[in-house]
């Protein structure tokens, strides 16, 4: 297959190129550093600065994985606009440019988060779950997917990826919280009761394998493991993974005073639950997030 990515030369980016890469599809990066693809993404990947440079080479995929990471930064104005392009304005750019094409890829499978349910409390949310709070996190989710929607006018199959916390020793927040936690200071979020769906890298990887090759896979998908985490039990998993103390708790007033409307993202929490992947017969290599944690943590 040929297969363009945005959001190529981040975490889940670099994973899928190096599986793809060595299953022999030939893939292409659409990134603001082309010059980097290579090196961040392997030797044989194609970086382009601007989608035209594809011309009409057939595409039989699109994997929609760009954005600014959410939780680097509080939300001031300057940032929410900065997410909500680097999301909903660049996934406009790519409809524009696939509706202009002769020759359309049969599948769009376009990012988004489990943040789309808002804070869903103690509910369970498969994929037949509606919007519980419509916080900022769940608008811009709920406008990026809308916004892929679209490509089905074009005669393409659209793949919602609803991603829960991505654990990876080589970035995102496993690898933020690794420092802390090896230092002693690692602790539970306010009162660590919210829940945490997350999900091994290796199985991301894996499910997005998956749903491309399932050519009756459409809609959105929850990707997180089977069985979701309180915050207090990923706290208590991580410090017993690196044999270390987590005593210090953070308390939401300091969140809350700290990040501002931020600090939801931390405190708030999704019970998702996988159904339709596992209705579609996807098996996970990890369900228990202590069994994750060290197989991430051995390798390093």
């Amino acid at each position: 297959m040929h297969i363009l990515l945005t959001g190529g030369t981040g975490l889940i980016g670099r994973a899928l190129c190096a599986h793809w890469t060595e299953q022999g599809h030939r893939l292409t990066v659409w990134s603001r550093q082309p010059g980097k693809v290579a090196v961040l993404c392997g030797a044989d990947v194609r970086g382009i600065a601007r989608l035209e440079e594809l011309g009409e080479e057939p595409l039989d995929a699109v994997i929609n994985l760009a954005g600014a990471p959410i939780a680097d930064r509080p939300w001031s104005s300057k940032r929410k606009a900065l997410l909500w392009a680097s999301r909903i304005g660049l996934s406009e750019q790519l409809l524009a440019w696939l509706q202009a094409r002769e020759q359309r890829p049969a599948l769009l499978l376009s990012g988004s988060a489990v943040g789309w349910y808002g804070n869903g409390g103690e509910r369970e949310l498969d994929e037949s779950a509606q919007p519980v709070t419509e916080d900022f996190a769940a608008q811009l989710c709920g406008a990026w997917e809308e916004t892929a929607l679209r490509a089905e006018a074009l005669g393409m199959r659209v793949v919602l990826l609803r991603t829960g916390l991505v654990l990876s020793a080589d970035g995102g927040m496993l690898k933020r919280l690794l420092l802390p936690f090896r230092l002693g200071v690692g602790g539970r979020l306010g009162d660590g009761r919210q829940w945490m769906p997350w999900i091994h890298i290796a199985d991301q990887i894996a499910l997005i394998d998956f749903l491309l090759q399932h050519a009756d896979a459409r809609g959105p998908y929850n990707a997180c493991a089977p069985i979701p985490a309180r915050n207090a039990e990923f706290t208590r998993a991580l410090g017993q993974a690196l044999s270390r103390p987590t005593l210090l708790p953070a308390p939401a007033f300091v969140l809350r005073a700290a990040l501002g409307e931020m600090s939801e993202l931390l405190l708030g929490g999704q019970r998702a639950l996988p159904r339709r992947l596992l209705e579609a017969g996807f098996s996970f290599r990890f369900t228990h997030l202590d069994v994750a944690l060290v197989d991430l943590l051995s390798h390093q």
